[in-house]
């Protein structure tokens, strides 16, 4: 049988990799009396505490203070679209989702950037026009109990296979519930169609034990053994991972979706030589070594950080296509899956 090993220990041979030059770069900061004299502003759909160790840990290193500001996706495109008018705005970055990148690229609003870093990665996470470039991604895995894939013959490596076990319980968040669940759902259309991923769903809801209010819930369950088999995001299963529930992460073959975390420079950002050094960070080690220490497990896109070296996911299947849905379309997907499967 062949098994999938993931991220796993990389926080602790990360840490390993990076913590003489932290420790060097605080104390030399301490020694020269460094204060923060700067200041950049960050539009962002991120959570607010993935955003509050970002800009703790960027001060700290680089005396420059980043202003997050947590907005819906529909604020936030109203905003720079609005504050674009001006010659000299009062916003720096833009760090969200690919939706909202693409949606905020299509109003014209950044101002294209390329660098040694945003070179080195790959076309698929990125703008062509290098409006706003990938730094982080989130994919979509099985995440399988251990003691469950020893009764098996063959690990369930593709989507059909995992319907197909028989007697399987299976966990997932709701597609109501998250976005990275719902993007499954409009990545999965996008990539086959929808009539062929609803018949997929339709085989797959026998199975399932629970619809979960969180992405976490189904990796739980999965530790615990009140599921075999969870389609969960990767960054959860790390977490529990690393906390000894006996898991392990098993790569669909055919392909998978991800959730991907971009930023971009507006035209008008008042302090664009620090927003550039901001958006260089963000593709660099040190800032996957701050997520890791905080227990946030994402893949880099620059393939030549450490942390990605140390992925072992690298022969991973990402789906190429992006939905491209409407919010009306979206609504109707929705409501079917609702209509035919989920209440049935």
């Amino acid at each position: 049988m062949q098994r999938y090993t993931p991220l796993f220990l990389i926080a602790f041979v990360f840490s390993l990799v990076l913590l003489a030059g932290n420790t060097y770069l605080t104390g030399y900061a301490d020694q020269t009396g460094a204060k923060t004299n700067k200041s950049i502003t960050v539009y962002t759909t991120l959570p607010v505490e993935h955003v509050a160790i970002l800009a703790e840990a960027y001060e700290k290193s680089h005396h420059v203070k980043v202003n997050f500001v947590p907005l819906t996706k529909e604020d936030l495109l109203s905003r720079i679209k609005t504050e674009s008018t001006v010659p000299t705005g009062k916003t720096d970055l833009v760090l969200a989702d690919k939706e909202t990148l693409l949606q905020s690229a299509a109003t014209h609003v950044f101002s294209p950037y390329e660098s040694e870093q945003t070179d080195i990665i790959s076309d698929k996470f990125k703008d062509q026009n290098g409006d706003w470039v990938g730094v982080w991604y989130d994919p979509i895995i099985f995440c399988a109990n251990k003691d469950y894939l020893l009764t098996l013959p063959v690990i369930p490596n593709t989507w059909d296979a995992l319907v197909a076990l028989p007697n399987v319980r299976i966990g997932i968040t709701d597609f109501f519930a998250a976005d990275a669940s719902a993007n499954l759902l409009f990545t999965l259309i996008a990539e086959y169609d929808e009539n062929k991923v609803f018949t997929f769903l339709n085989k797959l809801h026998p199975k399932v034990v629970q619809y979960s209010k969180y992405l976490s819930t189904p990796v739980r369950m999965a530790g615990m053994g009140e599921v075999d088999i969870s389609i969960a995001v990767q960054s959860e299963t790390i977490r529990y991972m690393n906390e000894g529930f006996p898991l392990t992460i098993i790569y669909p073959t055919d392909g998978t979706a991800y959730k991907l975390t971009g930023v971009g420079i507006l035209k008008n950002a008042p302090q664009k030589a620090a927003a550039e050094q901001f958006m260089k960070w963000l593709t660099e080690d040190d800032v996957q070594f701050v997520l890791q220490q905080n227990k946030f497990f994402f893949v880099p896109t620059n393939q030549s950080t450490v942390a990605y070296k140390l992925f072992n996911g690298k022969n991973l299947t990402l789906f190429d296509n992006y939905s491209d849905l409407t919010l009306q379309q979206k609504q109707a997907v929705m409501d079917r899956w609702v209509k035919n499967i989920r209440l049935k």
